[in-house]
């Protein structure tokens, strides 16, 4: 029961920190659906992964093999399928009327998808690993998710001509920076790592969690306070 309390508690405390700063609260049921819509982006991610994988495996570098499986067997595959599932569930919603609308619903797909990986992490892993994804990982997929809410409110709200490339910058953007989360910490793990690249993909790594974090603050607010100043 501990193991599911850790598993579970991150994951409640950054969708009620999501879901506070909206000044008009979504329906419920449609958030159930994004919610419980993030585990059905669990199941597209693995279908795309099984080819990825499979190219992934005949890496004999180091490097070249960590960079893959970041980029092309997690971040893209992940952040795809639930960049699909939002697009889905909301983008013709009449619920979906307010830029930080984009942020809610898309942080509640991602911690669907937070809640299952970090729960079969944690029973695998115990509660040191709990504790690490508590403050990098389940935050990191929250912070990933507002990225893509944000570009995702501001193609819904914009002119026709501007609203590929704006989502397109939804799905990238988290791409981006979810593969560079990845990629630091999967090279750091390999037996066959070289030290100093070691030493500055860990300040890589570090720079991109601090550089996500204050990024998608800055998000969170710049779309609270426009929806703040229009109820006004």
């Amino acid at each position: 029961m501990i193991f599911l309390i850790a598993s579970i508690t991150p994951v409640i405390i950054f969708l009620y920190l999501i879901y506070r700063k909206d000044t008009i609260k979504e329906p419920k049921g449609l958030l159930a659906k994004c919610f419980f819509g993030g585990f059905l982006s669990i199941v597209l991610t693995l279908l795309i992964d099984i080819p990825m994988t499979s190219i992934g495996d005949s890496f004999s570098d180091p490097l070249g093999k960590s960079f893959w499986d970041a980029f092309l067997v997690a971040s893209a595959p992940e952040e795809l399928s639930k960049f699909l599932i939002l697009y889905w569930l909301v983008w013709k919603s009449k619920d979906f009327d307010q830029h930080y609308d984009g942020i809610t619903y898309a942080v509640f797909v991602s911690m669907g998808f937070a809640l299952i990986e970090n729960i079969l992490y944690v029973f695998q892993g115990g509660l040191g690993v709990a504790l690490a994804r508590s403050v990098l990982s389940v935050p990191g997929h929250g912070f990933f998710a507002v990225l893509m809410g944000y570009y995702f409110s501001l193609a819904k709200f914009a002119p026709i001509e501007e609203r590929k490339k704006l989502l397109y910058k939804s799905l990238a953007m988290p791409i981006l920076f979810h593969g560079l989360y990845d990629f630091a910490l999967m090279y750091v793990a390999n037996k066959n790592s070289n030290v100093f690249l070691v030493i500055v993909l860990m300040i890589v790594f570090t720079y991109t969690v601090v550089k996500l974090w204050r990024l998608g603050i800055k998000k969170i607010k710049l779309h609270a306070l426009h929806d703040h100043a229009n109820l006004g």
